[in-house]
């Protein structure tokens, strides 16, 4: 699957016109501490939820892109803008929004803090495993004409969903108390026993989706878009996912027919629809292979379909439907 975060967010008079609104900044300085707290400004949803754990009643955060926005394609104001500058801590993950990471070089100055880096992000070959499916499946329907069938798995390619392991998302919420403890020295004791709690969550949650997962009949699992590779590299899982790494990527016909027949070949009973993704293509995926659809959520961000009200109960509610699609015992 391609890696394409090619969308170009409108960025005509946003610098002036930022000029304009942000008449100060007071960012930048080493205590960020006020009345009101540290003032944060999150993403996408799984890192304004980290960082409301870790942060307890010292921070207040605010999140760029809406509830039941579609992440990837986060495209800013110049109201946004502003917010970005203002901002005590931008907390943002480089590559996986490309408005905001505009915005990070242009307007974040040095209060960004980019969450990859505490995530040991997988890149190029860590996913080849991942897809040997798909090229097995072309190689016997014979493909052999040489054709790029929208497959590059190079070692620029990188996988920006790091959040559905969690023991990553674990790492990246203490590497956060560590960045908030500079911006608010005062609140180190606080920030530190919210890590350590919220670990203990992320850890309980590893533990159910480890026995959860640990004997199912059907190891491949087809979504809608590649956004469950982490999952499937810490739970012994194999991801196919239909639109690439990007739920706006479009598919080829071949690559369609090429997914249907793997999705039969495998005895694969479960094609996986998205909350926040339109599930036509899914839809005719699984039509054609006479399989069935259920929501798995990728918590890029929350809506009224979600099944829970936050991070752990989306994640448990991912668990009940990947045990009852993949015939988990």
């Amino acid at each position: 699957m391609v890696l394409m975060f090619t969308r170009r967010s409108r960025w005509a008079g946003v610098a002036l016109t930022t000029a304009v609104l942000a008449i100060t900044t007071g960012c930048g300085s080493d205590d960020a501490a006020t009345d009101d707290g540290v003032q944060v400004l999150a993403g996408f949803y799984p890192l304004e939820w980290a960082a409301e754990r870790v942060g307890g009643d010292r921070v207040s955060v605010e999140a760029l892109t809406p509830p039941g926005g579609e992440p990837h394609d986060l495209e800013l104001t110049p109201r946004d803008v502003a917010a970005v500058e203002d901002a005590d801590l931008l907390v943002y993950l480089a590559g996986f929004q490309p408005a905001l990471d505009e915005a990070a070089e242009t307007a974040g100055g040095d209060h960004t803090w980019d969450a990859g880096d505490a995530a040991d992000l997988l890149t190029g070959d860590a996913h080849d495993d991942e897809h040997d499916a798909e090229h097995d499946a072309e190689e016997d329907a014979g493909h052999e004409d040489g054709e790029d069938h929208g497959h590059d798995h190079g070692d620029d390619v990188v996988d920006p969903h790091f959040w559905l392991d969690p023991a990553r998302l674990a790492d990246v919420a203490d590497a956060l108390a560590d960045r908030l403890t500079e911006l608010d020295p005062e609140g180190a004791d606080t920030f530190t026993t919210n890590a350590a709690a919220l670990r203990a969550d992320l850890e309980a949650l590893d533990d159910e989706l480890r026995a959860g997962l640990a004997d199912c009949a059907v190891s491949t699992v087809v979504t809608a878009h590649d956004a469950f590779g982490y999952l499937a590299e810490r739970y012994g899982l194999e991801v196919v996912g239909i639109n690439g790494l990007s739920p706006s990527a479009e598919p080829s016909p071949a690559q369609l027919a090429t997914i249907s027949r793997l999705v039969s070949e495998r005895g694969v009973t479960t094609v996986y629809t998205e909350a926040l993704v339109d599930p036509a293509v899914a839809e005719t995926v699984a039509s054609e292979a006479g399989a069935r659809t259920a929501v798995l959520d990728p918590v890029e961000g929350l809506s009224d379909d979600s099944a829970g009200e936050d991070y752990l109960e989306v994640m448990r509610s991912n668990l009940a439907t990947l045990r009852d699609g993949q015939s988990c015992s």
